[in-house]
């Protein structure tokens, strides 16, 4: 059986406060177009369908035209909340969808949500897993009975999977939302400091199949058959290099995974440019570029240029955000912080943020304005 691997979708997302919604119709149409040219039967969703729990009307209106559009052509759709979602809204009308082959995860009880297929190697089970927070597998798992010590994410999915009978007889499918061990992330992407929402990959070793949401970068992890799809678009600038695609899935016999990245185009690209102001607006620079792709500029011009960004919206229509790249700012990024924090006053602390950010010290008037208002603050 032929799947469609799709992950992130972030619907209704904004970037440096342009919003997605037109790029995100135009990138829906392309998978329609793989899911046509390349007969797939199914597609697997795997969370933050959405980019916020309660979605622009935009957002929905796009979910709902991509499902309908899918149930018209027969297409199964295996789909879970991620982190960015609300579980609760995304499971909600699941059984009535159900009936149109568009199974929806409810939000998680206890039990993994499983549908039985069947084709010419027998039945393949898809089991569906929301994002999960150990909280919510805890409650869950009380009101089961069981008592297993859940204090973590890692020990919150060992739970689950221990509780959850797979016949590894025949072929499974896991669709899951959660960092697993060894990932690559990037600036897009929500994730907990210090890796305490990380879980090990060992815990979904008896399946054939494990399609991944929540990391931006298509890749695989712990092993062949543990995939990230990664998103369909470019959503920071971090992964301006990325590759995107809709990755193909072909689930044979028993032990036969077959995978096929197949690369999409955006409506815009991300892009980042570098070089004086001059350089950047001169038209042999930019003649053969698309200056409608999204833009980070770097400018590397010692003196700041006034209404540089604004300047630049005139060639390059979509440019996000601009920074410096010179003397000064490498000047910033050297000075380093004092390990004895804790010996400096509230105005030194300060006086060395400002002098990071602006590469002076804070004059006498504005010294004398931050002392009157830490007294008032800490009075």
């Amino acid at each position: 059986m032929r799947f469609l691997h799709l992950a992130d979708l972030h619907l209704g997302k904004r970037v440096n406060e342009f919003s997605m919604i037109e790029d995100q119709k135009f990138i829906l149409k392309e998978v329609l177009n793989v899911i046509d040219e390349n007969k797939v039967q199914s597609v697997l969703l795997a969370g933050d369908i959405y980019d916020k729990p309660v979605p622009p009307a935009e957002a929905v209106l796009l979910l709902n035209d991509f499902l309908t559009k899918l149930s018209e052509k027969n297409i199964n759709v295996f789909a879970i909340s991620g982190n960015h979602d609300s579980a609760e809204r995304i499971g909600f009308g699941a059984d009535i969808m159900s009936s149109e082959g568009i199974y929806m995860a409810k939000p998680y009880d206890g039990t993994l949500s499983k549908i039985t297929l069947t084709d010419e190697y027998g039945p393949l089970n898809i089991y569906m897993l929301p994002f999960v927070k150990p909280a919510i597998v805890r409650h869950a798992h009380e009101k089961m009975g069981f008592d297993d010590e859940i204090v973590t994410y890692d020990d919150a999915i060992k739970s689950i999977m221990e509780h959850t009978d797979i016949d590894e007889s025949e072929r499974n499918i896991l669709i899951a939302h959660q960092f697993v061990t060894g990932g690559e992330k990037c600036d897009s992407e929500n994730i907990s400091v210090g890796g305490v929402d990380e879980v090990s990959g060992e815990h979904f070793d008896r399946f054939d199949y494990v399609a991944l949401g929540h990391l931006h970068g298509p890749q695989r992890v712990h092993s062949d058959k543990i995939r990230y799809a990664g998103t369909l678009l470019k959503y920071s600038f971090s992964e301006v290099n990325h590759k995107k695609s809709a990755l193909l899935v072909d689930v044979n016999e028993k032990g036969n995974v077959e995978y096929s990245a197949i690369p999409v185009k955006p409506m815009h690209d991300m892009e980042i440019i570098e070089g004086t102001y001059d350089e950047l607006t001169a038209k042999s620079f930019y003649q053969d570029k698309d200056r409608f792709n999204y833009i980070h500029a770097v400018l590397t011009d010692e003196d700041e240029k006034i209404n540089a960004m604004e300047l630049l919206r005139t060639i390059y229509p979509n440019i996000m955000s601009l920074e410096y790249k010179n003397k000064r700012t490498k000047h910033n990024q050297d000075i380093k912080l004092e390990t004895n924090i804790r010996e400096k006053s509230q105005i030194e602390l300060f006086d060395d943020f400002f002098e990071m950010q602006n590469n002076v010290r804070i004059n006498d008037g504005q010294r004398d304005l931050l002392e009157q208002l830490i007294d008032e603050i800490w009075e």
